[in-house]
C-alpha cells in the first residue's frame, strides 16, 4: 500500500508540474521593465535581449538573456523577476548593477636591458550608453608607441558591429640569428577594417583587413654581412576570428568555457618579410571551487608556416604566455602554452575583493625551420610555478590589479614580477 501510495503522488507531481511548465509557457508577456539603468540606453538591451511584449513568455530564454547581458562591459550584475497576474499575463523586470566604464589604465615595467617603460590608457567600454568601445594608449619602451580603437558591436543591430583601430607601434625586439642576438627598432603602423558577427550569444565571428607597414632597423649587436641592417615592407593581412562563450560571471568568479580561433594571412612583402599563415587557439576552462575558490585554465595551440626566418611571429613573453620568463626571449613557429590557476576570495566586502593567486605557466615552442616535435622534446620547455595577488573593484570594469610572481624550475629558469590590469586570461 505504501508503495502504491508513493507511485501516485509521483504521477500527481509529475502531472501537476507539466501543467505548470505548459501553463507558464501559454503566458504572454504583458509589459517589459528595466530598472538600473543610469547610463546604458533601454533601446540597447531590448535590441539584445529575445523576449518583448506581446510575445510568450520563456522562462529559459530569459535565463540566456541574462548570461549575455552580464557578460557586456556596462554590467556587473544583472538579474530578472516575473510577475504573474490572474488574467494569464506577465510582467517581466530586468534589475541590473551597472559597471563604471570609463577605464583609465597603467602598466609598469623594464625592458630588457633595465631601462624604465609603461603603457597609459583610457578607453570607454559603453560609449554614449550604447555597448561601444572607444580609446587608447600610449607606450613608452625606449621608443614612442600609440594605438587608437573603435567598435561598435550591435550598430547594425542584434547580430552585426563593426570596428575600426589604427596602431603605430615601435619598440625595441630582440631578433635571435644562430650567430647571435641582435636588437632592431621594429615598427608596425598598421590600419584596420573588421566586420563583427554574432549569431547568437554564445558564438561570435570577425572578419578583419589591415594594411601593415612595417620595418626592422638596426640597433645594436653582432651585425655580419649576412645579416640584414634594414628589413621592411607593406603588405595586407586578413583575419578570422571566431569565439565559443559559454561562461557565467558572477562578479569576479566564473565558470564554463570557452574557446577562441585566431586565423591571419599575411602578404608579402620581402625575401624576410614573406607571406605566411598564422593559426591559433585558446581553450580556456572556468570551474567554481567551494564558495570562494574559483580555478581557471587556458591551453594555448599556435602554429604558423615554418619559415626559416628570424622574424618568427611567436614570442615567448612574460606579459603573453608565461609569467617570469622575461620579455620576449625567444620565437618560434609554433607553442604549446598550458596556464592554470587558483584564484580564492581572501576578503570581500561591499565593492572590494582581495584575491590570491597560485599559478603554473608551462610552454614550449618550434624553432623557425625546426620539426614539430620541438615541441614535445623538452629542449624548449619552459616551467614557472608562482604566486599573485588580485586588487578587485566590482563595480568597475574590468577593475583587476594583478601582481604576479614566478620562479623558472626548467633549464635556463629566470624569475620575476608581473604586473598588470585585468586577469591573465
Amino acid at each position: 500500500m505504501c508503495f502504491f501510495i508513493k507511485r501516485i503522488s509521483l504521477v500527481l507531481f509529475f502531472v501537476f508540474f507539466t501543467t505548470d511548465v505548459v501553463s507558464q509557457n501559454d503566458l504572454t508577456v504583458n509589459s517589459l521593465s528595466f530598472t538600473g539603468l543610469k547610463k546604458t540606453k533601454p533601446e540597447l538591451v531590448e535590441k539584445l535581449i529575445n523576449i518583448e511584449e506581446g510575445g510568450k513568455l520563456d522562462s529559459l530564454q530569459i535565463q540566456n538573456d541574462i548570461i549575455r547581458l552580464k557578460r557586456l562591459p556596462a554590467f556587473s550584475n544583472a538579474t530578472y523577476e516575473v510577475n504573474y497576474s490572474e488574467s494569464g499575463k506577465a510582467d517581466v523586470v530586468y534589475a541590473f548593477d551597472e559597471n563604471f566604464t570609463i577605464i583609465p589604465g597603467l602598466n609598469i615595467f623594464t625592458t630588457n636591458n633595465g631601462e624604465f617603460a609603461f603603457r597609459a590608457s583610457l578607453f570607454e567600454f559603453n560609449l554614449l550608453g550604447e555597448n561601444m568601445l572607444f580609446g587608447g594608449y600610449y607606450l613608452r619602451d625606449i621608443f614612442n608607441s600609440y594605438g587608437v580603437f573603435w567598435e561598435a558591436p550591435n550598430i547594425f543591430g542584434r547580430k552585426f558591429g563593426l570596428g575600426l583601430n589604427h596602431v603605430n607601434s615601435v619598440t625595441q625586439e630582440p631578433v635571435f640569428f644562430s650567430t647571435g642576438t641582435i636588437n632592431y627598432r621594429y615598427r608596425n603602423n598598421s590600419f584596420e577594417v573588421s566586420l563583427l558577427f554574432q549569431p547568437n550569444f554564445n558564438n561570435r565571428f570577425e572578419l578583419g583587413v589591415s594594411y601593415v607597414d612595417e620595418a626592422y632597423d638596426f640597433v645594436d649587436g653582432d651585425l655580419l654581412n649576412v645579416i640584414p641592417k634594414t628589413v621592411e615592407g607593406d603588405k595586407l593581412q586578413y583575419r578570422l576570428e571566431y569565439e565559443f562563450n559559454n561562461v557565467n560571471l558572477e562578479y569576479q568568479n566564473l565558470s564554463g568555457i570557452k574557446s577562441n580561433l585566431n586565423f591571419r594571412i599575411v602578404g608579402e612583402s620581402n625575401e624576410l618579410l614573406n607571406s605566411f599563415l598564422i593559426a591559433r587557439n585558446d581553450f580556456t576552462y572556468y570551474k567554481r571551487i567551494g564558495e570562494r575558490g574559483n580555478w581557471a585554465s587556458r591551453f594555448r595551440l599556435a602554429i604558423a608556416t615554418n619559415g626559416d626566418t628570424p622574424f618568427a611571429p611567436f614570442a615567448v613573453d612574460n606579459n603573453l604566455n608565461i609569467r617570469g620568463v622575461g620579455n620576449t626571449i625567444d620565437r618560434g613557429t609554433a607553442a604549446t602554452i598550458l596556464n592554470t590557476e587558483y584564484r580564492h576570495t581572501l576578503f570581500e566586502k561591499n565593492w572590494f575583493v582581495l584575491q590570491s593567486n597560485t599559478f603554473i605557466d608551462a610552454g614550449s615552442w618550434r624553432n623557425p625551420g625546426g620539426d614539430l616535435n620541438e615541441l614535445f622534446d623538452g629542449n624548449n620547455l619552459r616551467v614557472y610555478p608562482g604566486l599573485g595577488v588580485r586588487f578587485i573593484h566590482k563595480r568597475i570594469f574590468n577593475a583587476v590589479f594583478r601582481l604576479d610572481y614566478g620562479y623558472g624550475i626548467t633549464d635556463n629558469g629566470t624569475n620575476g614580477i608581473v604586473f598588470g590590469v585585468g586577469q591573465y586570461f
